[in-house]
């Protein structure tokens, strides 16, 4: 029987979903003689690993220690977005006079509402990550508890040996904090405590400009907090396009962030209720006060009390070490998601899971190096991208022709009142081959997808020109870039052909 967990706040959302991914009454199975795959960690990577690996046929132990669903349902994608929608639909509402809405500056807000409204959410969706769903539906062999490797071929949960033919290593990874003085002392949050809240700070100092800290410092700001932005490097999302991130930092500053870029934060103190960050910028010593710190600054990997050096398997600072076929240094154990990948996304742990299944089970040759990774960060705008940067094609010392469509060139952008943005192919010189892509816009996420798809199945830029988009739709401004490309084959020698044939035919 498991040990009782609880998720805070104590709400019935929140024990709807507990009973779902960590059921206090759960009663651990007898053990199969052997199984075809051992899945320690059911996050997005261990999860499909056990239900794809059983949907085959195979016989899956499937091992949590802690929440199945992992960091995505319970402290990520799900509950962010939860919350993103919330702000979002507040800061419209606020915004619309143009629209006609009348006294929108006014309206009130109430952020209990919009957490409750994520825990619901969050509660419903948990079902499919159930341990019920994967034992009865699935036909899972679900463990609750600590697994560590007890050897080459077994490992131990809950007093219990199960030995195994392959294994699979998805224990994922966890927020991370950076080594400020005092820091520890004051206290912070991170992904994995800011939706507990029931109150909405006044003061939010978040630490970091990468994805996580820039949505949540947008979503905070637009709830009401007054929110300080803090970043080392120039310039918020330091691996995006310098103009790309200039977009989303004009908005920033009109919805009343205060960025503090290039700062470094020397020491935090508490004093009473308050938290007291003291900083050094451009030579200069500031103090920001605050009521609450969110840090966002990165991932370190869950690979303690995992018994890795029992069952053979190398590991560094980054992570579980695995060969481009995902095989870690032990041949029969594998491992999926973050707690071996730098692309720290669900949508790649869940292609990883894939990868794992048919090498290790089915002696496939999946590579990882194969895939085209695209990411978003669900800021408003969203920017999107996939393939390389253009920095990237530089180190290789590839040649690119590079194409730039604005949103405010589209007509449902400039109806929608979303100008803000641009679309951005980059193609090999003298070639339409799409090497890589960016959008900033409203709805980036769903729009870089068409990018993701020409890439992985070499078409090129002209292939979308040919295909029809509906007017109006702010996707058009993809084939408006094939438009440009196909402009850029009319050359003044090509014209003149054309001229002279249009010509002829006139006679």
């Amino acid at each position: 029987m498991t040990s009782l967990l609880r998720v805070l706040p104590d709400t019935p959302e929140n024990r709807e979903l507990t009973e779902n991914v960590h059921p206090a009454a759960w009663v651990n199975p007898d053990p199969a003689p052997c199984y075809n795959l051992v899945v320690i960690g059911g996050g997005t990577a261990g999860l499909i690993c056990a239900a794809g690996a059983a949907g085959l046929g195979a016989k899956v132990a499937l091992i949590e220690r802690h929440l199945l669903g992992g960091d995505c349902l319970n402290v990520g994608c799900v509950p962010s977005k939860g919350v993103i929608s919330a702000s979002r639909a507040v800061h419209h509402a606020r915004n619309s006079a143009e629209s006609g809405v009348l006294d929108g500056k006014s309206l009130g807000f109430d952020f209990g509402t919009a957490m409750e409204r994520m825990r619901r959410l969050r509660a419903d969706i948990s079902y499919h990550d159930s341990a019920r769903r994967f034992r009865d539906d699935l036909g899972v062999d679900v463990f609750i508890g600590q697994g560590r490797f007890s050897g080459a071929d077994t490992v131990e949960v809950a007093g219990t040996t199960l030995r195994f033919k392959k294994a699979a290593v998805c224990t994922g990874a966890r927020a991370a904090a950076p080594p400020i003085p005092g820091l520890e002392e004051a206290g912070y949050l991170t992904n994995e405590t800011v939706f507990s809240l029931t109150g909405l700070p006044l003061r939010l100092a978040v630490i970091g400009a990468g994805p996580i800290g820039c949505e949540l410092a947008q979503s905070f700001g637009r709830f009401g907090s007054a929110v300080t932005l803090i970043e080392q490097g120039p310039h918020i999302l330091g691996r995006e396009d310098s103009d790309a991130a200039e977009v989303l930092h004009g908005a920033f500053i009109r919805e009343g962030i205060d960025l503090q870029l290039g700062a470094k934060i020397l020491a935090v103190e508490k004093r009473g209720n308050e938290k007291i960050l003291r900083m050094e910028r451009d030579g200069t010593t500031l103090e920001v006060v605050v009521d609450e710190i969110l840090v966002g600054v990165g991932r370190a990997p869950n690979i303690n009390g995992l018994g890795l050096e029992k069952a053979g398997i190398k590991f560094d600072r980054s992570g579980v070490l695995v060969s481009d076929n995902l095989q870690t240094s032990n041949p029969n154990i594998y491992a999926a998601g973050d707690i071996c990948s730098p692309f720290k996304f669900t949508h790649t742990a869940d292609a990883l899971a894939r990868i794992l299944i048919a090498n290790a089970l089915f002696m496939g040759r999946q590579k990882v190096s194969a895939l085209i990774i695209p990411w978003c960060t669900y800021t408003d705008p969203e920017i999107a991208h996939v393939g390389m940067y253009e920095s990237d094609a530089a180190e290789k010392g590839i040649e690119l022709t590079t194409l730039t469509v604005p949103l405010s060139d589209i007509d449902r952008a400039v109806l929608d009142g979303e100008t803000e943005g641009f679309a951005r192919v980059h193609l090999r010189k003298g070639s339409d081959k799409i090497l890589g892509a960016t959008i900033v816009a409203r709805h980036a996420g769903e729009m870089i997808s068409e990018f993701s798809l020409a890439i992985t199945n070499g078409l090129g830029i002209s292939a979308i020109g040919k295909t029809i988009h509906p007017y109006p739709t702010q996707a058009e401004v993809i084939k408006r870039l094939a438009d440009v490309y196909n402009r850029t084959r009319l050359t003044p020698f090509v014209k003149r052909l054309l001229n002279g044939w249009l010509k002829w035919q006139r006679c």
